[in-house]
């Protein structure tokens, strides 16, 4: 129905990445350092331009699929760094690798503080949210229960989102305001102990910057000074000082920061379609699959 809008939220990792970020891990690949990294964020620009245009100018950069890969590969590279991105959907593995001796440049961060900014910011009315399954298999459904919002964890597949969305339209007609699970095939009240527990042990929480946000207290992942020897950030803190972020602070006619706030909608980027598509992106957005600009280009053409 036209009255009802799905808009995109901060659930896209890469997207909320910010720019310094990204400029970072590019700049440690530009001064020789072998870089591995899950596929979406190798094509995500930035001042430097991206991991993908570094491997071009003949930087070590491998796309890996599982983290055991990685590990694998620093047998070969000693040296080599891996970008741990994500929320606690991934950084469970990523603090198992860790303990194993791989090298990580950690960039994940917790959603839920996320979540409850975007609630306090009311930059936006909505509604109700859709909250992601796979962080909600990690966290549980407890968490959700200190918003006065009406929320539904939902699955990924069509039936999951359809089943959500009538779910929440159940709430606003009947005037509730709960925690639902759609997801219960995946999804439990107390989540996965065992990964939560695994994730602090090795992480601790940090205020930490996310792309159209800011900072946001406490929600990137540091590594712990027990395992600051494989801390990318401080074992290669000589390379990282040198490296300009002056940059990486000025604003560009992206609008990435605003569609992940619910503030505006891809089609009124102006650089859509005219510079920026998933063949040559300006902005996470459009990089990765789950981004709100690459699924409006996407799935523009099949809605007509």
């Amino acid at each position: 129905p036209k009255n009802i809008k799905l808009i995109s939220g901060p659930g896209c990792p890469v997207c909320v990445t910010p720019q310094e970020d990204i400029d970072a891990i590019v700049g440690l690949a530009l001064a020789g350092i072998p870089i591995a990294t899950y596929g979406d964020v190798i094509r995500v620009p930035g001042y430097f331009g991206s991991l993908e245009q570094a491997k071009q100018k003949g930087a070590k950069i491998f796309t890996v699929y599982s983290i055991e890969e990685a590990i694998f590969l620093q047998k070969k590279e000693p040296s080599l760094v891996f970008l741990g991105l994500g929320f606690e959907t991934t950084a469970p593995m990523t603090a198992w690798a860790i303990k194993k001796g791989l090298n990580v440049f950690s960039i994940h961060k917790l959603f839920f503080p996320a979540l409850k900014a975007l609630v306090e910011m009311e930059e936006i009315k909505i509604d109700g949210f859709i909250c992601p399954g796979h962080v909600s298999a990690i966290i549980g459904t407890e968490p959700y229960k200190k918003l006065r919002a009406r929320q539904v964890i939902a699955g990924f597949e069509p039936e999951d989102i359809l089943l959500a969305i009538l779910m929440l339209l159940k709430q606003i007609f009947e005037n509730r305001f709960e925690v639902e699970n759609e997801y219960v095939r995946a999804v439990k009240s107390q989540g996965n102990v065992a990964a939560r527990k695994l994730i602090f042990e090795v992480f601790e929480p940090v205020d930490s910057n996310w792309r159209g946000f800011g900072i946001i207290p406490k929600t990137g992942l540091k590594i712990k000074n027990k395992y600051s020897e494989f801390d990318a950030q401080k074992k290669y803190k000589n390379i990282l000082d040198k490296i300009d972020f002056s940059h990486s602070k000025k604003p560009c006619a992206c609008i990435c920061g605003e569609i992940i706030r619910g503030l505006k909608n891809p089609v009124q980027c102006p650089l859509l379609k005219r510079v920026c598509s998933p063949e040559n992106p300006q902005g996470p957005c459009m990089v990765s699959s789950e981004g709100a600009c690459n699924v409006e280009i996407r799935y523009t053409s099949k809605r007509k």
